[in-house]
């Protein structure tokens, strides 16, 4: 049987994966809208920004007051590392809703040929951010160890986006305003799987009470 702490634990975890949901909703929205050229949805997941930004004073709240009571070392491991995914998911929002802004301006003119790659990076992103979430779930560090290498995937998938719109630029110079809307749209997907590699490593100091954010890999 569950003790009330047990119970008030729990609903910090199911609060946390709630604020998740809607902040991994808002990137696959936002990408949605730059590709489908949908301006309505765009403005949608700007507007849904302050959701998710209530859900971490909410987390953290809850989390402040299980802390004065934590029974043990491992419940305030959890506890603090709750706080620290909220935090990451509190900025996946923000990237979600920078990707917005940046489709509301894009939408308005003629596409670039390289925005077909944008999907393809957020699915990565996204891919981490999942596999981060559910190595917190089941505290299990060696799949967050698993997939911290992925972030160097999304880098590189970043760096050829860039690449390919440096040299549109410079080609085609009347395309320089669209061209680095879409570099910070890759951006901030790219920091969507920032966020993603950062959850993995509190999973491991949750799991293994060991610090590895600045390890050498």
């Amino acid at each position: 049987m569950q003790t009330h702490f047990e119970k008030e634990l729990s609903g910090l975890r199911d609060k946390l994966l709630t604020m998740a949901s809607h902040a991994e909703s808002a990137v696959r929205q936002g990408v949605e809208a730059l590709m489908t050229r949908n301006e309505s949805l765009a403005q949608g997941v700007k507007k849904g920004d302050d959701v998710i930004d209530g859900f971490e004073v909410e987390v953290d709240d809850i989390a402040v007051h299980l802390l004065a009571k934590a029974p043990l070392a491992s419940h305030l491991r959890l506890i603090t590392v709750a706080m620290k995914v909220s935090q990451n998911l509190e900025r996946v929002g923000d990237e979600a809703s920078q990707v917005a802004k940046r489709a509301i301006l894009l939408i308005q003119e003629p596409p670039l040929k390289q925005v077909a790659i944008i999907p393809q990076i957020a699915e990565m992103s996204l891919e981490m951010l999942k596999a981060a979430l559910d190595a917190f779930v089941n505290q299990d560090a060696a799949a967050a160890r698993n997939l911290i290498p992925m972030d160097r995937q999304v880098d590189e998938l970043n760096r050829q986006i860039y690449r390919d719109l440096a040299n549109g630029m410079m080609e085609h110079p009347d395309t320089v305003p669209r061209a680095l809307n879409l570099i910070v749209v890759a951006k901030s997907l790219e920091r969507v799987g920032d966020h993603a590699k950062n959850i993995a490593e509190e999973v491991v100091f949750l799991c293994e009470a060991q610090d590895i954010r600045h390890a050498a890999r």
